[in-house]
């Protein structure tokens, strides 16, 4: 048989670990194909490209990311297409098993849930007795009626072969997001998370892990990310892999967890603190809310302190990023309730902080009672939350200016002393400079078109100005953070240059005259004055409120490296600049 696996992936650096399982297991007794392209591809490409390989089994894996764009893809293949058997698996797929059924009719079998082996099952059905019925884990439709038969037992997840040993996939290892997992399971159960339905914690072989990932890494992958939904569950097994990784990472590697915080012990953040090199790992951190009655109404269980000591550790460390996930909707969480829960978690500063927003997925115990708190959502996928019985459309729509802001100007980091200090001294809270913000960019209608950086400086100021705040405090860290962000020396600038030609001459002769002014470190370089007018640039600085903030010098002078365009900040104290003038 000819056999074709596919997905549609969110973006094209993302791949999916699924169907590469289904081709490992697959094999040696069937020859599988893989096809992955993007949600944002044309349908068109993608099934020219689907008819080119002529499959007689095509499957596709389904998640809620993608489940709209797979369903036009479908219909359009049966109709070129007709003989070919369409199988679906995916989370997105495995519940409601007979609404799917009757709304893509095109579709020929469902796989429900874990699916190696019954997909190797049914290949071996499809190509000889076709008795479905012998086929654990499948729904279908069968002279007009429903059929689905019961799931198998679990596999044995240290049985599983490699997906990774494909000749296919070694020359974009480098390009590419590669996923792995060492265990299938969560031991928690969120109501809102498909991991809840599934009981315990199942392990792979560490051995073979390991093998895997020293491949991966040897075949030049970079972004490996671990898709295990609680990888410190257990404190031995993840002290083992975390030894490991630290013992024989490559350079350039980067590993992403996603961690329950709260659960970490100090020790164990001790060890990484002090041995594992600055940038091999990110952690993701799921927060979700700090609202502990909305925590009970969905059985999260979170201890907030904790949470907070292992955030904090993590960061005084200074080796790993955290990215922090919050859930907008959750039950009787109200706006004012998720305003104290967005300052809670943006107090603890993390490199990433992801505001999202409920989606009530199929299967989930918070979809079953989503009567219980008035929800209502979308009927498609996402399934995201339009309003509940405590928090409105308008409300949601407000807190969607939030995200916007908090993307732009947060989570890039291209302000961030620029956000700092207009959340500390400018505005009540962090959420309200946010929200404020937020309302404001929507109203000018600024989500609609491109913004380069000198335009999110001065979509800035146009705000702090309308509400009298754009002082020359301000003004000072804003220009730090431009120039810091820039490669290479800006042509234009979005503020009018503050020192007079004459001015700046003075102050560069003076600097000239004396390198050691700005410090050893610019001294060294050894500026001409040729390279000094060339590749710097000085600009005055007001005094801020708070005074440690770069010892409050008078001038900022950065200098712009002619090679690789990484600039270098050095500051002119207070005497040293009167003296220049």
């Amino acid at each position: 048989m000819n056999i074709t696996v596919s997905t549609l992936n969110a973006k094209y650096i993302h791949t999916n670990l699924a169907i590469r399982y289904l081709k490992a297991f697959a094999e040696p007794d069937y020859h599988v194909n893989m096809a992955e392209y993007t949600i944002k591809d044309p349908a068109m490409n993608i099934v020219t490209d689907l008819y080119k390989r002529q499959p007689d089994v095509l499957g596709f894996s389904c998640y809620i990311w993608n489940i709209e764009e797979t369903i036009t893809v479908i219909e359009m293949i049966k109709k070129v297409l007709p003989e070919t058997v369409i199988i679906l698996g995916g989370p997105e797929v495995s519940y409601d098993v007979s609404y799917w059924l009757k709304r893509i009719p095109e579709v020929d079998f469902i796989v429900i849930g874990e699916g190696e082996e019954t997909f190797k099952q049914l290949l071996n059905e499809i190509n000889g007795e076709k008795k479905w019925e012998n086929v654990h884990g499948i729904g279908y439709m069968e002279n007009g009626s429903l059929r689905i038969n019961p799931q198998r037992n679990k596999l044995d997840l240290r049985t599983l072969p490699s997906p990774f040993r494909f000749e296919e996939d070694r020359s974009q290892l480098s390009k590419r997001v590669t996923y792995i997992e060492t265990s299938r399971g969560c031991p928690f159960r969120c109501q809102f998370c498909l991991s809840s339905i599934e009981t315990g914690v199942r392990y792979f072989n560490r051995e073979a892990i390991k093998e895997d990932i020293r491949y991966l890494m040897e075949n030049g992958a970079k972004t490996i990310k671990f898709v295990d939904r609680t990888f410190n569950i257990s404190r031995s097994y993840a002290m083992e892999m975390f030894q490991f990784l630290i013992d024989e990472h490559m350079p350039g590697v980067v590993f992403q967890f996603e961690i329950t915080a709260d659960i970490m012990r100090p020790e164990v953040i001790n060890f990484l603190n002090e041995h594992a090199p600055k940038g091999l790992f990110r952690f993701e951190i799921g927060v979700q809310s700090t609202n502990d009655t909305t925590n009970e109404l969905v059985m999260r269980k979170q201890n907030w302190s904790k949470l907070v000591r292992t955030v904090t550790m993590v960061k005084e460390g200074g080796k790993i990023d955290q990215h922090l996930d919050l859930i907008a909707g959750l039950p009787e969480e109200d706006y004012q309730s998720f305003r104290k829960t967005f300052n809670d978690v943006f107090a603890l500063r993390p490199e990433e902080l992801q505001l999202g927003f409920l989606k009530l997925l199929r299967g989930t115990g918070l979809r079953i009672r989503a009567n219980d708190h008035g929800y209502v959502y979308m009927d498609r996928s996402p399934y995201e939350m339009l309003s509940n019985n405590v928090l409105s459309f308008n409300d949601v729509v407000k807190i969607k200016q939030v995200e916007d802001i908090l993307e732009k100007y947060w989570n890039d980091h291209r302000m961030d002393e620029t956000i700092e200090y207009l959340v500390t001294y400018c505005f009540d809270t962090p959420f309200d400079f946010f929200q404020s913000f937020g309302t404001y960019w929507e109203e000018r209608g600024w989500g609609r078109i491109g913004h380069q950086l000198e335009d999110l400086f001065t979509r800035l100021r146009e705000f702090l100005q309308s509400m009298e705040l754009f002082t020359s405090e301000v003004e000072s860290v804003m220009k730090y953070d431009y120039l810091m962000n820039q490669r290479y020396k800006p042509r234009k600038l979005w503020w009018e240059p503050s020192l007079t030609k004459q001015d700046r001459s003075l102050l560069y002769q003076k600097l000239l005259e004396d390198p050691l002014l700005l410090g050893t470190s610019f001294a060294k370089l050894n500026l001409t004055e040729k390279e000094i007018y060339k590749h710097t640039i000085i600009e005055p600085l007001a005094m801020l409120h708070d005074s440690s903030w770069r010892k409050q010098p008078n001038y900022l002078l950065v200098y712009f490296e002619p090679s690789t365009g990484y600039p270098s900040a050095f500051f002119l104290e207070k005497e040293a600049a009167t003296n220049a003038s």
